[in-house]
């Protein structure tokens, strides 16, 4: 399988976010690409660099004010005195109805969900690269290949339309759904994340074309808690083309496998023509945020499920944080999908 990855993506290196209202050490660290390189390497992936695709593919997804957002903040953040190191949002509106402030400060609330996604002078670069990933490894699939896996960090699914949030700045797997919909008909996006992914069921939850199924720690008490409820199933024409399924915390490998195959079941009644899988693995019952209980062998076994769907593939990497078995959980699934597709 090939996977793409481009070194800019490495050097976006938030600092700090606040947990409980305490400052603490962002977990988003480069040091995930190094292990993540290694597990795609361990399961016998060839890594290419992407090439740069403009702004095209993002634009399809994000809004242009948004975007323009992203790239200028940090440089006029700088103007302010006494501002912080890094872009980190002081206020959030608690209604977004058509007023939008000219002030530096006032767009960082306006378009910042939250205190994780902090931008420094090199985040706008490495969240495009991040993209451009997605969108090689969707220009693989549609040539012919069965499956591709983009090495996404920054990661995307917590980004909508206009909001960054949860590590996230631009939605790199509904930039694939998207460049996929040149090819296909119909896509659906599988998100097995530990964290619901607010932002790509945001995205799309107005639109019949792209299938919306999410596999994640019950938010009532878990980021990102005003998303990923059971009842949230689309609106106006993608009524009925959203599906959640939250777990209880600790869920493990049964659970996990037993949700996935009601995933399936929806997947296959809207019958897509292509399929984008969000891969989360920070479910691993060792990881920092210790949500879910998947093991390393579970993620083997996800990899083998979601590949018999017999789906052409496009695999971009989420969450997933710093733990000895980081590298081996992406060789797992990788293999587990691999294996199945040589069959």
């Amino acid at each position: 399988m090939k996977a793409f990855y481009a070194q800019e993506q490495k050097r976006h290196d938030p600092k700090a976010f606040l947990s409980s209202g305490a400052p603490q050490p962002n977990p988003e660290k480069p040091e995930r690409v190094e292990r993540l390189l290694a597990g795609a390497r361990a399961a016998g992936c060839t890594i290419e660099r992407p090439k740069d695709h403009g702004l095209g593919p993002v634009a399809a997804v994000h809004t242009p004010e948004y975007l323009d957002f992203l790239e200028y903040i940090f440089a006029r953040w700088q103007r302010i005195e006494g501002a912080s190191a890094e872009v980190i949002p002081n206020i959030h509106p608690i209604a977004r109805n058509g007023a939008y402030p000219a002030s530096a400060v006032g767009q960082a609330g306006y378009h910042m969900a939250d205190t994780a996604c902090p931008i420094s002078g090199e985040t706008w670069q490495s969240a495009l690269w991040s993209a451009w990933s997605a969108v090689e490894a969707t220009e693989a699939v549609v040539a012919g290949a069965p499956a591709a896996y983009a090495l996404c960090r920054p990661p995307g699914h917590h980004a909508f339309a206009d909001v960054a949030g949860g590590f996230c700045f631009i939605n790199n797997s509904a930039v694939a759904a998207q460049a996929l919909r040149k090819a296909a008909a119909r896509v659906a996006i599988l998100d097995v994340d530990l964290h619901h992914g607010n932002g790509t069921q945001g995205i799309f939850y107005a639109r019949p074309d792209v299938l919306t199924v999410s596999l994640h720690a019950d938010p009532v008490r878990f980021y990102p808690f005003f998303w990923g409820y059971a009842d949230e199933r689309g609106e106006d024409a993608g009524l009925g083309y959203n599906l959640n399924l939250p777990l209880p915390r600790k869920s493990g490998d049964a659970d996990f496998l037993e949700a996935l195959a009601t995933a399936f079941q929806r997947i296959r009644a809207f019958s897509p023509d292509a399929l984008v899988v969000a891969l989360g693995l920070d479910a691993f019952e060792g990881d920092p945020f210790g949500g879910l209980s998947v093991t390393t062998s579970g993620f083997s076994r996800i990899g083998e499920a979601i590949a018999r769907l017999g789906l052409p593939t496009v695999i971009v990497q989420e969450g997933g944080y710093l733990c000895d078995e980081l590298g081996d959980n992406l060789t797992a699934f990788l293999t587990g999908f691999g294996g199945t597709h040589k069959r």
